[in-house]
């Protein structure tokens, strides 16, 4: 199954952004077109302090007007890994150093229009945290819960963002597939 780009036009190019639009040809002859933003790759951490101890962020998020809790996350730079993103965000956000690091797998958000890629991760930190080193743009609080407040939290709506409720749910497959000592 494809479909097959006739003509794209770039109508925006910004500083996390762009966007396309896309004339297409879909495999039954039909013509139609695609609106189609351009993300960079992201990535999202899964930060475990301790065995039920775990790190999230309650940022404030512009486009839903509400300060949301999500995993620790972002995007990474050119020429970095995704691991070392993951590392690195963890450091900037929370003030934590990672000390293990594994992936848990790719999502992507919302593939019908916007082509970002979020790799995520589960990460062990080490127990005392340094200085946080927030972008500029950045306003985040560190929020520290355990597995059955993560839960609650996820079950009655009070955990919105896509990102957090997938890296949750591999991560919680990962402990029922091979244990606790991930």
């Amino acid at each position: 199954m494809k479909e097959t780009t006739i003509s794209m036009e770039r109508v925006y190019e910004g500083r996390i952004v762009s966007l396309e639009l896309h004339e297409v040809e879909m495999r039954n002859g039909t013509r139609t077109g695609r609106e189609v933003v351009r993300h960079g790759p992201a990535v999202a951490v899964v930060a475990e302090l301790s065995e039920d101890r775990f790190v999230f962020v309650r940022q404030y998020r512009k486009p839903v007007e509400k300060a949301i809790l999500e995993l620790v996350a972002g995007g990474v730079e050119p020429e970095e890994s995704a691991e070392d993103a993951a590392c690195r965000e963890v450091r900037e956000e929370t003030g934590y150093e990672v000390t293990r690091i594994s992936q848990l797998g790719t999502v992507y958000p919302s593939p019908g229009y916007v082509d970002e890629r979020i790799d995520i991760f589960h990460a062990k930190l080490w127990a005392e945290p340094a200085e946080r080193s927030l972008d500029d743009d950045e306003d985040l609080e560190v929020h520290i819960h355990s597995k059955d407040v993560v839960r609650a939290l996820i079950r009655t709506g009070q955990i919105q963002d896509a990102k957090t409720m997938a890296g949750w749910l591999l991560f919680e497959q990962k402990l029922n597939g091979k244990g606790e000592g991930s």
